[in-house]
């Protein structure tokens, strides 16, 4: 879609982007920033703990 609409950026430029305007301009934790980006965690016991998917802390950053 990217190319279909003559933008000269690839995908992981805006995840990049988008990681840096969460830990500048936002108060939100690491963790949300993570999940909002639907990266998974690499700790194998954490990720068994991790139970929430913190979604309204998500949908608040994302409506930032």
């Amino acid at each position: 879609m990217v190319r279909e609409f003559g933008i000269g950026a690839v995908p992981h430029g805006f995840r990049s982007s988008f990681w840096d305007w969460g830990a500048e301009r936002t108060d939100a934790p690491r963790e949300v920033c993570e999940l909002a980006l639907a990266h998974v965690h690499r700790d194998r016991v954490e990720a068994a703990y991790r139970r929430s998917d913190l979604f309204e802390r998500r949908r608040a950053l994302m409506e930032a």
